[in-house]
């Protein structure tokens, strides 16, 4: 891991957010989050400014990859050629409109590989169309670029604003 991946939190957050819930407990509540919810918001950067985009996503069950599809042609594709690091936003506001004290969110912070013909494409493909079949025929175009996102970090946020680590 590179000294640049490791977020910047001062003494006190890191006193007032030690979870005392299990590592498993932490994954079971990010592996729910990520299942329950078929799209996130892609987080990347160019020429110094941010950019986000809303994106259809595939997961493996240990939570350290994330895959997802997007146009060559597209502004997502070029910034993320240009530069690997990206978040993801995944959270569960639609789910509790009146109950803010109930959302969950997920920041996930890792970077980005775009896979080519000899890499594990099949096999991505597949997850994808599984967990969104009505993308297949975008999945499957020849100037679709799939994407996968290596895991460095997840905080897991609830009740507004308990924080939580996992490191996969």
């Amino acid at each position: 891991m590179h000294a640049s991946d490791n977020p910047v939190f001062d003494v006190e957050f890191i006193k007032n957010n030690k979870s005392h819930d299990s590592w498993s407990e932490t994954a079971d509540a990010i592996l729910r989050l990520v299942n329950d919810q078929p799209f996130c918001v892609l987080a990347t950067q160019g020429q110094g400014q941010p950019y986000t985009s809303l994106i259809a996503f595939a997961y493996t069950e240990d939570l350290k990859r994330l895959y997802f599809c997007t146009p060559e042609a597209s502004r997502k594709f070029r910034l993320l050629k240009a530069c690997n690091r990206a978040s993801l936003l995944i959270d569960s506001r639609c789910q509790h409109p009146e109950h803010i004290m109930e959302v969950e969110a997920l920041t996930i912070t890792g970077r980005t590989r775009h896979l080519t013909q000899d890499d594990e494409c099949e096999t991505v493909a597949t997850m994808l169309n599984e967990r969104h079949p009505y993308l297949h025929a975008f999945v499957h175009e020849e100037s679709t670029a799939i994407f996968r996102f290596e895991v460095i970090r997840y905080f897991h946020v609830s009740r507004f604003q308990e924080v939580r680590q996992f490191i996969p």
